[in-house]
Formats: C-alpha cells, structure tokens, sequence
C-alpha cells in the first residue's frame, strides 16, 4: 500500500472500460502466487530478481512485465556490523563471516553488486552464512525471496546455511557472524541493542554520494501481466503503465503541496524538494530507457552472484507494446 498506488486504491487513477480492484498482499505472498499454480492476480507486483531467476532458470513465462518499478530503495543502510568486529569500511568485510536471510533476494543482490563496483569486496571474498529464521514474521526466508530457484553457484563458494531456528540478530549477538546484510531491520536495531550498528552512519550521505557518481536508484519490486490476460488484451500493457504513472504523479503532488501536510512528518516538504533537487524531478522513474543503467546491472549482478545460470538481454522480460513508454 504505498502512497505511489494510493490514487488507484481511491479510484482516482484507474484504465478506462475496466474495473480495478487493488489488493494488498506483502510480497513474498504475490511471488509465491504468481509462481505457483494459481497465479490469481491478473496485474500483479514482484520481485525483480525473483522473477529473473524464474524466467532465465526455468523458463518461466506465465507473466510478462512492464516497466513500472513500483519499489525501490538505496542499501547502504542495510549492513550492519558487530561494534567488536573492527569493520569499519566496507574493505573489511573481506575474510569475514556474513549473516544474511537470503542470499538471492533483490536487495542483497544490489549491495553484493555496490560492494563489488564501488569498493573492490566480490562477493566470494566474504563467507556467507545464509539463516534458517528471520525478524521479518512475513516469510523473509525463502530461496531467492520466493524465487524458488537453487543457487547456481561453483562447489566451494563460501555459504552455508546457519544453526535451525537462529535468526540474524542471535547470530551476530552471539559471535557466529561479523555482519549482516538485509533489508530487514534486524530485530536486535529495533530493540536498540549497543552491540549492532550500521557499516554506513549515516547512510543517506553514503546513498546520495553513491547516486551522484553513479546515476543509480536501486529497483526492487516490478509490476507483470498475467500472459494470457496481455494476450487477450493487447492494449492493457500500455493502460497499466499509464495507471501507475498518474498514481505516481498524484503522489508527488501530495509530496510537494504546502497547503496542507499529505503525509504525517513535519518537513516532508524539504525532504522531497532536497531529493528533486538531486535526483531530478521525475526521481521515481517507470519505463525502459530512464532505467537502462539500473536493469543492465541488474542483469550483470544476477549471473556475476550465481543467481542465473545466463546473462540475458533484460528486455526480453518485458512486454512489446511497452518498450517505447515514459512515465
């Protein structure tokens, strides 16, 4: 439910001679639908890598994307460390022991990707230590965030699974990791034990500084058509992207207005006119071309890290009729 939807939730923003009913689910559920037997939804939101490894893998083709990239997050902020590790820069994570609940999940294959380019630390220079339970009660832990797929990884690459029923924050308070990587808030940050910091402090100057060099805005989660549903209507691709793209529109306007606060933080207004001034107006941005250099990396870092067993042209994901589309 984020605020980027919430004028199709309200029917503000919806596809002319068409019914929509929004639905929330979290994600690990929509991934475990649309890659099931059931696959209920006949728009639907996924993971990116979920869905890579789906379609490269296995040869998945039940749904077809489109350009919308409805979730996506810097990263630096989800690595932490033990304060009687001594890493105090990402160059010393080389040699150590990494907790993580999902090795193949989006968000950690992004920051294996910026840890690599950025600072020279492969992923193979860090033992990995993959945990059998997580802080996150929604189902967090599941192969490549729902994908399914096995890891494609060589024979003595350093990971293995951890202790049965230990999660991230036991395994890094009790001295069985250095780290952690994950997009979860480690129970242990929540309840604001001393002993867990993050790598990055802070992180925001660590993810604008990593934007302004390189141009990118990490994407999580995509939107995908049901196949058949896309076939049998070939204009829905281009009236789903057009939907979304004036729910984002409604949302930015809430972000911008001063008249009266839309969202329930006292600043908002110059959070949101700092990150256009960096980022550009159009900060979120749907469609192919204005995200070229995200899903090239993307596609990189999924075979680089053992997730896919090719490197594929990433278009061949999306749908035909949305190729051309701006939003």
């Amino acid at each position: 439910p984020y605020d980027r939807v919430q004028a199709i939730k309200d029917g503000l923003a919806g596809i002319k001679g068409a019914e929509v009913a929004f639905h929330n689910e979290n994600i690990y559920q929509l991934n475990n639908l649309a890659f099931g037997t059931a696959r209920k939804y006949e728009v639907t939101e996924l993971g990116l890598i979920p869905y890579m490894t789906k379609y490269i893998n296995e040869g998945f083709r039940g749904y077809t994307l489109v350009p919308v990239f409805i979730s996506r997050s810097f990263r630096h902020r989800n690595i932490y460390v033990h304060v009687d590790s001594g890493i105090e820069k990402p160059e010393d994570l080389r040699g150590r022991k990494v907790g993580t609940p999902a090795y193949g999940a989006s968000s950690n294959t992004w920051i294996r990707g910026m840890l690599q380019d950025e600072y020279g630390v492969a992923p193979g220079d860090m033992y990995w230590i993959e945990t059998t339970s997580s802080s996150d009660t929604k189902g967090a832990v599941s192969s490549n965030n729902g994908g399914g797929s096995r890891y494609l990884l060589p024979d003595d690459f350093p990971l293995e699974p951890g202790p049965p029923g230990v999660d991230e924050t036991d395994l890094i308070l009790e001295r069985k990791c250095d780290a952690l990587i994950t997009a979860i808030t480690p129970r242990g940050m929540e309840e604001g034990n001393p002993n867990i910091r993050q790598l990055f402090d802070p992180s925001k100057k660590a993810e604008q500084a990593y934007f302004e060099k390189t141009g990118l805005f990490p994407i999580m989660h995509v939107i995908a058509i049901r196949k058949d549903v896309a076939e049998a209507q070939p204009s829905l691709p281009a009236a789903v992207f057009e939907m979304y793209t004036k729910a984002k529109q409604a949302a930015y306007a809430n972000l911008a207005t001063t008249t009266v606060l839309k969202t329930t933080l006292p600043w908002a207004n110059d959070e949101y006119e700092e990150t256009t001034r960096l980022m550009g107006a159009d900060y979120w941005r749907y469609g192919i071309e204005a995200n070229r250099g995200e899903l090239e990396r993307l596609a990189r870092y999924a075979h680089e890290q053992g997730l896919v067993k090719e490197h594929i042209d990433f278009e061949q994901m999306f749908h035909p009729l949305t190729m051309e589309l701006t939003g």
